[in-house]
């Protein structure tokens, strides 16, 4: 194949390359100025190549004419490269101003191309085969000086983003100065004759590969279905490499195994069959796929695109609850049937179940074992084997979203705790400033009512003593927890601290087992106690049949060292307003007792969770008030004194 020829092949390839990623990135691009002008750059490319084609076909004056346009090039190109660069996390002033006169780079680009047709800034010679090729004159240095200079300050753009932004957007400017390498490497080889060398420009028969990896340098981190594309792309360039390196060797030893007839044809046209026979086998892999896929798979239309949609939306989940909607959601836009999704999480011994209320015979039960999430399919033996491959592909990216949810809620979870403890030392530390300033005045204040009257100095004496408990409890709330754990009869305890509480005529009940005994900080654990039973009594006081009974019992483990206590502390004093139940009720300063200072809940659930237990508020059938408590009997591992600050 003459060279001349090859040549021209490997323009018109370029400039149908051109235009097709030209059409393609208008398509994605919207409104994406950088796209946008990605597009330019390719189109200007595909009419530069174009006019080789028009210039080897004999029009020497029109293909001159379009090539002499070549400075819209590398206009276009400065211009995706501003927008490129000034976008995300960087905004600069300079860019900002580029982009404003903008458009006076396209008017002083145009006024370069009709400057160079108006002095013929271009000419044509012939090669070896005849053939015409284009040449610059002397009067057209100053367009290619003008298209060199801007190629220039368009690849200074991009090493200034390259400096300034990171992640995806600096590895993209990197590729694409690797690209603009490859692509300078390509072009030098067009300026050879105009300078008076004598020889072909090979190199340029790549130049179609230099849009496409450009192309691809800027879009694989913004639109991920183009790295399945180049996959496939590259996958049918080695097919290629291997068909025509087989090709060569058959040539080669043909006639020693007695094939003369097969020796006799032309490598070229043996290229060319199986190019073609590759080229057709690229056509119809797609549609026969989807075909065969469809008689297998009767009903399921699983793509790139479904798939793509899956993964994006599941990862917006914020929570189980939310995933499992997301989920069947879509599933059931997908399969267009109501498909139940279970979720069982060991770790938290619960299980998640779908929102939904309709019995649905079809399920997806996604569970948890040791660091793994796997998914099983439950009545789905009757279902088609497209269905079920929908489901199965479906299991498999849901799992996979499970494991990215729950490493996102215990990051999350830690940074509640990190801020949380940071809250509790900024507080001890304002508690403690606060008491040491209240309780001098709270004490001239006591000594200045000595000789008030015996009733004036009673009631200060209530209100000191009530001031001096907002600060104790202040501080207790705020301070680092260290347990000093020994082993605690809780009847006894909880006795000795009935015997010193003012019950003020509330009737109490016991009813724990002597041998019920724990490990836990004795002083904690009263503090406990104390909290709960003046709580009640404040709402008991003055209240007919007033009553508070204290209950335990030993609730059996697993194992022997897994056992815990159940406590619960009734009284039939007014129910707690519903608004006020659940967390809120243990939240500090929350209250709806009368000088109370809304720290005593909170103060008890500080202290049972560093016992690594729980509180509740329940609703008993026979109790108006009940709180329950779960310690564990004997402490953790490790455990024996515990810092929660």
């Amino acid at each position: 194949m003459p060279l001349s020829l090859m040549f021209e092949v490997a323009m018109l390839i370029s400039s149908v390359c051109g235009v097709l990623v030209a059409a393609w990135l208008l398509w994605r691009a919207r409104k994406q100025g950088d796209l946008q002008a990605l597009a330019g750059f390719a189109i200007m490319m595909a009419i530069w190549c174009f006019g080789h084609v028009v210039l080897f076909q004999g029009y020497e004056q029109i293909g001159i004419y379009i090539i002499l346009a070549n400075p819209l090039m590398p206009t276009f190109f400065l211009h995706f490269a501003i927008r490129f660069v000034n976008s995300g996390s960087v905004h600069d002033v300079m860019l900002d101003r580029l982009l404003q006169v903008i458009p006076w780079f396209y008017l002083t680009s145009l006024a370069v191309v009709l400057q160079s047709w108006w002095i013929g800034a271009g000419d044509a010679i012939s090669t070896l085969d005849t053939r015409s090729f284009f040449i610059f004159t002397e009067a057209g240095t100053w367009n290619l000086a003008y298209t060199v200079l801007i190629g220039m300050l368009a690849h200074g753009v991009l090493l200034f983003g390259w400096y300034c932004h990171s992640g995806n957007k600096k590895r993209s400017i990197l590729a694409m100065f690797g690209v603009g390498a490859w692509g300078l490497l390509l072009a030098t080889s067009f300026v050879f004759p105009s300078f008076g060398i004598s020889w072909f420009p090979y190199p340029m028969l790549l130049l179609p590969t230099y849009l496409l990896l450009l192309v691809y340098a800027v879009v694989r981190y913004q639109i991920l279905s183009v790295n399945a594309f180049a996959n496939r792309a590259l996958l049918w360039l080695a097919m290629t490499l291997v068909i025509l390196c087989l090709i060569a060797v058959i040539s080669v030893v043909s006639g020693r195994l007695g094939l003369q007839a097969l020796a006799n044809v032309p490598s070229w046209q043996l290229w060319l069959y199986s190019l073609l026979m590759l080229l057709v086998a690229a056509v119809i892999y797609q549609p026969l796929n989807r075909a065969i896929s469809r008689l297998i798979y009767p009903g399921t239309q699983l793509n790139e695109a479904v798939l793509e949609t899956w993964s994006s939306q599941l990862k917006e989940a914020q929570s189980w609850s939310h995933l499992i909607s997301i989920g069947e959601h879509l599933l059931a836009k997908q399969t267009r049937q109501s498909i139940h999704i279970q979720l069982i999480i060991q770790d938290e011994q619960n299980s998640q179940e779908s929102s939904s209320q309709s019995k649905s015979r079809l399920a997806i039960q996604v569970y948890k074992v040791a660091s793994d999430w796997r998914f099983v399919l439950l009545g789905w033996d009757d279902a088609s084997p497209g269905m079920r491959l929908t489901a199965e592909v479906f299991g498999s990216l849901f799992s996979t979203s499970c494991g990215l949810l729950e490493h996102s809620l215990a990051l999350a979870k830690a940074e509640r705790k990190r801020l949380d403890q940071q809250h509790l030392v900024e507080l001890g530390s304002l508690s403690a400033a606060m008491a040491h300033e209240l309780r001098n005045p709270l004490n001239i204040i006591a000594m200045a009512t000595y000789d008030a009257p015996a009733e004036t100095r009673q009631h200060i004496q209530t209100q000191l003593q009530r001031a001096d408990r907002l600060v104790s409890d202040m501080l207790v709330y705020s301070g680092g927890l260290i347990l000093q754990r020994s082993k605690v009869p809780l009847c006894s305890l909880v006795t000795t601290v009935l015997s010193q509480a003012q019950l003020d005529g509330v009737h109490y009940q016991l009813n724990i087992d002597d041998d019920i005994e724990l490990e836990a900080d004795s002083q904690r654990l009263q503090q406990v106690f104390i909290n709960l039973i003046d709580n009640a009594v404040a709402f008991l006081r003055n209240q007919a049949n007033a009553k508070l009974v204290i209950e335990a019992r030993i609730e059996e483990g697993a194992q022997a060292d897994s056992n815990k206590v159940v406590i619960q502390v009734h009284n039939n004093g007014p129910s707690i307003d519903e608004p006020l139940q659940g967390d809120v009720l243990f939240q500090p300063f929350v209250t709806k007792r009368a000088g109370g200072s809304g720290l005593g809940l909170a103060i008890v659930r500080r202290i049972v969770d560093a016992h690594g237990g729980e509180i509740h508020h329940r609703q008993h059938s026979d109790w108006p008030v009940t709180f329950e408590l779960i310690l564990p009997q004997q402490a953790p591992i490790g455990k024996d004194s515990h810092d929660t600050k």
